[in-house]
């Protein structure tokens, strides 16, 4: 029998899309009820599926926590087979919503086209299978970095470079461990190297997230949980241990849900930007912040 953890009822093929739709609508209601009610934990919960699966949009990664809230990794049914892996007899895939993309001439539209018409998006819902829902030949068992980032932290460090901003470690931040300055960040010397790592990660996100638009930012307090969001996400996701208390999180939420989404969705994409520079390090960053903020900002 599968350790995941089902939840809900799988409808038939033509209204999937929907189905997407309403479990993401009613994850988010459970999410602000327990963050008004004083309690972080689901919060925290979405940030550390958000960490494991990074690549996922915000309404996919709400999908993966709500049908199976214990995923670990997740795939379709042809990528497990080309691993050498099989989805067991019986189980039952996981929603997730995939976009299609169209050129006009591919539909039925009734529009007239210009000669630059802008491709067609549209989604379609897919399975897809947790680890513990198939068998087979054994996946390689990631690195674990618990206390210690080891190689990630320089690798973090080019990046950071490598996208444009100049980084400095000085004496004395007047009791700050980091500030990010657009364009530049400054972090204290003889941190510790999860401290400087995390440090390092949370402001990276400020410069992806606040520097661009000044008059647009939010608030301070919605800043700071934004990037110390991002922190721990990109922590957890290499297995480093953070010392974050969990009640910071909630002050994500100010009582409008729309924010609450946007910022979701802003932690989202920052953390993913910044997991996959410092997991490829070799690969050219140069443009990595530009571009973070420009899907950042996308709505």
């Amino acid at each position: 029998m599968s350790t995941a953890r089902r939840t809900g009822t799988v409808p038939g093929a033509a209204s999937k899309v929907e189905f997407a739709k309403e479990v993401v609508a009613t994850a988010v209601d459970q999410l602000i009820e327990q963050i008004e009610s004083g309690k972080s934990e689901s919060l925290l919960n979405y940030l550390s599926t958000m960490a494991r699966f990074h690549t996922y949009s915000f309404g996919n990664v709400m999908l993966i926590m709500s049908q199976c809230p214990d995923a670990q990794r997740v795939a379709g049914f042809h990528t497990w087979k080309s691993m050498g892996r099989f989805v067991k007899k019986g189980e039952k895939g996981i929603i997730i919503v995939a976009p299609m993309i169209f050129k006009n001439s591919d539909t039925k539209s009734v529009k007239p086209q210009s000669a630059e018409d802008d491709p067609i998006v549209r989604f379609r819902a897919v399975h897809v299978f947790d680890i513990s829902q198939t068998e087979g030949d054994p996946l390689p068992e990631p690195d674990r970095v618990d206390g210690d980032p080891g190689e990630l932290l320089p690798a973090l460090e080019a990046a950071i470079t490598k996208s444009g901003i100049c980084l400095k470690t000085v004496s004395d931040l007047g009791g700050a461990e980091g500030v990010s300055l657009g364009g530049k960040i400054r972090v204290l010397e003889d941190l510790s190297p999860a401290s400087r790592f995390s440090t390092l990660v949370h402001e990276w996100a400020h410069e992806i997230l606040h520097q661009v638009d000044r008059k647009a930012r939010p608030s301070k307090t919605i800043r700071e949980t934004e990037a110390e969001a991002v922190a721990f996400t990109v922590c957890h996701s290499i297995g480093l241990e953070t010392g974050t208390a969990s009640s910071d999180y909630i002050q994500i939420y100010n009582g409008d849900k729309a924010t609450l989404l946007e910022s979701l969705d802003r932690i989202q994409k920052a953390a993913c930007t910044i997991i996959e520079a410092i997991n490829e390090p070799e690969q050219s960053t140069k443009h990595v912040t530009s571009q973070a903020r420009s899907r950042a900002h996308q709505r």
